[in-house]
């Protein structure tokens, strides 16, 4: 963490919490969910030492950026608005953009709203999610997967949030970052899926007892009704995006899953992934790696491999 730099800036009329290091070019880390800036530890100094201004933000509800009450504040349009300003404030016109599970849909709807404002992309573990016309975001996972798909389950505000209570964050964030179970994620009634207390396993060689902690302080501190309001304002984002359906991706992009990810091994999402539709969708997608015995915390557990795509990717540009 040496030489990581931390300070708050105003963007979108919220306060942000941003780590940087480095100078050159700037790299931009979207974090996901249950996640912060501190995700991208390793992709921070990593990216820095090749020359490069690696930024990571708190994205908006997560750590310590200011966090709307409203399910409202959560849509693509405020997130996108958010990293729009930021870039803004590091006073460059363009960066590259590295995006993770969330932030990875984040990047998604950045490069289709402001493809002018980003030279190239890495996305990890979400591809593109097109939009159907005939059939809003939730709607279409609960036909596909059912009531107890947790983005359905997600739904409703205060339940979840009292299921993650009743563990220790600890507990719940070690649950989460360590699961190697292949997707979909089906929560049924009474929970347990992320807050079981039986027998937990050693930690893995990639996750810490320090990381653990810190990540939990910062939970604790905040809560997770900001983040779980991401998934809430899925509907929000299909109808606001109306005018973009049917719209490409046109960023020259890199996509990377681990073939162990909930998404991959979520029924559709793999062949998805591996049709012309997504290179239809992204019709500058230059490559699918699909990294073996990987699960979905991908840059945190297999940070030297990401590191030196994202590398040699934007070299490129």
């Amino acid at each position: 963490m040496e030489g990581i730099l931390h300070r708050s800036v105003e963007v979108n009329g919220i306060n942000m919490h941003v780590a940087e290091k480095g100078e050159g070019s700037v790299v931009l880390f979207l974090h996901g969910f249950p996640e912060l800036w501190y995700s991208w530890r390793h992709q921070i100094i990593a990216i820095a030492a090749q020359g490069y201004r690696a930024v990571a933000p708190d994205l908006r509800g997560y750590g310590d950026t200011v966090a709307p009450t409203s399910i409202f504040s959560y849509t693509c349009f405020h997130i996108v608005g958010d990293v729009i300003a930021l870039i803004d404030t590091l006073g460059v016109d363009q960066v590259f953009v590295v995006g993770h599970d969330w932030g990875a849909i984040i990047a998604w709807y950045l490069c289709l709203f402001r493809p002018d404002r980003v030279k190239a992309l890495v996305n990890l573990s979400v591809a593109f999610i097109p939009r159907d016309p005939s059939t809003e975001f939730v709607e279409g996972f609960r036909s596909h997967f059912g009531d107890d798909y947790y983005v359905v389950k997600f739904q409703e505000p205060g339940v979840v949030e009292a299921e993650f209570a009743s563990v220790s964050t600890e507990t719940l964030v070690r649950n989460i970052l360590t699961s190697r179970r292949t997707g979909p994620i089906m929560v049924p009634k009474g929970g347990g899926y992320w807050t079981s207390t039986s027998n937990p396993p050693p930690l893995p060689s990639w996750l810490s007892e320090e990381d653990i902690t810190y990540n939990a302080s910062k939970f604790e501190a905040k809560g997770f009704t900001g983040p779980l309001n991401y998934y809430r304002a899925f509907d929000l984002n299909w109808e606001l995006t109306a005018p973009w359906t049917g719209g490409q991706v046109k960023v020259p992009t890199l996509f990377i899953v681990g073939d162990l990810d909930v998404t991959y091994t979520t029924p559709g999402w793999m062949e998805y992934i591996h049709s012309d539709s997504f290179k239809k969708d992204v019709p500058l997608l230059e490559e699918v790696i699909v990294m073996e015995d990987v699960a979905h915390f991908i840059n945190q557990e297999k940070p030297n491999e990401i590191n030196k795509y994202i590398y040699d990717f934007f070299q490129k540009f």
